[in-house]
């Protein structure tokens, strides 16, 4: 497992933007891939962006396609999510998840990945 650590939660307008970051506390050249998950009060934590560690293919859900953007720093061992035109549905916390292999599983599922941070809380005020 690799310690994993989010900034950039905080709270923004609806349209507005955040940036999100996560720092991995090792090399991650073992890692798979990394990706966002989100969860919102009485809902279950649901997937929001991946990307393949090696290649840089990136998946995302449906609900976010198109607004959030995630992107890599292979140097610095970070991972970002751009999150633009915010909306309030997309108040939750979110955390950082790295998956150190491919087991076949599907990259949407929280329990694909190994290795968890400790979340920030994003809050879209309408």
């Amino acid at each position: 497992q690799v310690q994993l650590v989010e900034s950039g939660g905080g709270l923004v307008q609806a349209g507005g933007s955040l940036r999100l970051s996560c720092a991995a506390s090792r090399r991650t050249f073992s890692t798979y891939s990394m990706g966002w998950f989100r969860q919102a009060p009485g809902k279950e934590r649901e997937f929001v962006a991946v990307i393949n560690w090696s290649s840089g293919r990136a998946f995302y859900s449906d609900s976010v396609k198109g607004r959030f953007t995630i992107s890599k720093d292979n140097a610095k061992n970070t991972v970002y999510l751009q999150m633009d035109s915010l909306k309030p549905e997309d108040t939750a916390a979110y955390y950082c998840a790295a998956r150190s292999f491919n087991n076949g599983s599907s990259r949407y599922s929280s329990l694909s990945y190994d290795s968890w941070g400790q979340g920030t809380q994003i809050t879209v005020s309408s």
